[in-house]
């Protein structure tokens, strides 16, 4: 009780979205938070089906073809790099925020900002301004995106301390699976609203704006903490020490974050810019032999790789640790990215295919397990916040990767280099940024505690 003037005031309530309500209740089953994240996941990893968008925003004139007035492909293409900066941006900039504020308010903060983005997005497409495409989707909806993706990975952290690889697997998994839905449910969606003067896509963005929304509002009421002095019942000796348990501040002061920095950038890159050229990429290495739809299948394929990977490597790290585990994802990644190129060569489809799905699985499974590590190294309590700065990488990355791929494969076609031979350079490059993050990766040493006060 407070007493202003005399008078007696009961203590104000919290909110619906405070971090106090959002505390378990004793005997709370932790299998009932995975769901709540797969929401908030499942719906911001629709960023990765994107490039359905692509042609129909550059026909938004002509509809079924490019007119005068039409958005260029590679302005259009901005649009994904810009959302992936912020995201890393933002998680880095409310990483602490979301650790004082609670999932439940950092989630609905993320519902509102990426359904948003889509409603922002849209009155762009309909007025046909590009920036007005560019602050919603790209900056506003990458901000719930970063504060989407890094708030479920810190809450299920402290609810399995006991595998927190494949309790970060499970959420991640859900990102890598967005595109799986998000992909076909935008292409029937545009089919359903395109007519002679409309492609489809304001009210395409609008539809999945307000479904998005509701997802992840979902997540954001039903996910819950774990009560102070809180640990898994049956838990054995399979959980990590909780490490120097550092503040964000200090975490970004010790060279382990630096190098960990390094390694996520390194892992993603190399992943992000093959990704985002896969489809031309089997098509110009097995020219007449492999169609548009036969690559499609070779993009979705991918998915399948990158999100089985977010979960299997990622528990498989809380068996034989996280270094161990990156040992393998640069050294197998060097070998496969050196090799791929001589499949192409012996004119193997399946090769190829299988090379660069086991590629694909280890990109997904650097972004599971990389919380996992940080959570070993800075300790858990500040994990979220930790992990929010390291996400600058992937800002970096998502620019980087597609530059590299897609730059040197011109310069090379450009000076005369047959297209089946166009990305040969390219890869052992690849190989070699994978043998400097294996030496970053092996630098990587214990955090000594902090001494307390």
């Amino acid at each position: 009780m407070s007493t202003v003037l005399g008078e007696q005031h009961p203590p104000a309530t919290t909110g619906l979205l405070d971090r106090a309500r959002s505390v378990a209740p004793p005997g709370y089953n932790r299998w009932l938070v995975p769901p709540a994240a797969l929401a908030v996941h499942l719906s911001i990893g629709e960023v990765y089906a994107f490039s359905v968008f692509n042609l129909p925003l550059t026909h938004l004139i002509g509809v079924d073809h490019p007119a005068p007035g039409d958005w260029a492909l590679t302005d259009v293409g901005w649009v994904f790099s810009l959302a992936i900066v912020f995201l890393g941006l933002s998680a880095a900039v409310f990483g602490a925020w979301l650790e004082r504020a609670g999932p439940r308010k950092a989630m609905a903060a993320a519902a509102g900002c990426f359904g948003g983005g889509f409603l922002v997005a849209a009155a762009g497409v309909w007025a046909h301004q590009l920036w007005l495409l560019f602050l919603g989707y790209g900056v506003l909806g990458g901000v719930g995106l970063g504060i989407g993706y890094i708030s479920p990975v810190s809450t299920l952290i402290k609810w399995f301390p006991d595998r927190p690889g494949m309790a970060t697997g499970l959420a991640i998994m859900g990102f890598g699976g967005g595109a799986m839905i998000g992909s076909p449910l935008s292409e029937w969606l545009m089919g359903q609203f395109r007519g002679p003067t409309s492609a489809g896509v304001t009210e395409t963005f609008v539809v999945l704006g307000l479904v998005y929304f509701a997802f992840m509002v979902f997540g954001a009421l039903t996910v819950r903490l774990p009560p102070p002095g809180w640990s898994p019942g049956g838990a054995t000796g399979g959980a990590r020490p909780a490490g120097g348990g550092l503040t964000p501040g200090e975490a970004v002061r010790v060279p382990q974050f630096w190098l960990l920095w390094a390694v996520l950038l390194l892992n993603v890159t190399v992943g992000i810019g093959v990704l985002g050229q896969a489809s031309p990429m089997i098509q110009e290495t097995f020219p007449g032999r492999v169609t548009a739809a036969a690559a499609a299948g070779f993009v979705g394929l991918l998915s399948l790789f990158n999100m089985a990977g977010r979960f299997g490597w990622s528990s498989l790290s809380d068996r034989i640790g996280r270094k161990p585990t990156y040992v393998v994802f640069f050294a197998l990644g060097a070998a496969l990215y050196a090799l791929t190129p001589q499949a192409g060569r012996l004119g193997s489809v399946a090769l190829f295919v299988l090379g660069y799905g086991v590629i694909m699985s280890m990109y997904g499974g650097g972004f599971a397990t990389i919380p996992a590590y940080l959570k070993d190294r800075f300790g858990v309590a500040h994990v979220g916040a930790i992990h929010g700065r390291l996400l600058t990488a992937w800002s970096l990355a998502g620019v980087a990767g597609p530059v590299l791929v897609n730059y040197i494969r011109a310069y090379q076609i450009e000076s005369g280099v047959p297209k089946v031979e166009a990305y040969t350079v390219t890869m052992y490059l690849m190989a070699g940024l994978l043998a400097v993050g294996f030496v970053c990766n092996l630098l990587v040493r214990p955090v000594a505690r902090r001494e307390k006060p």
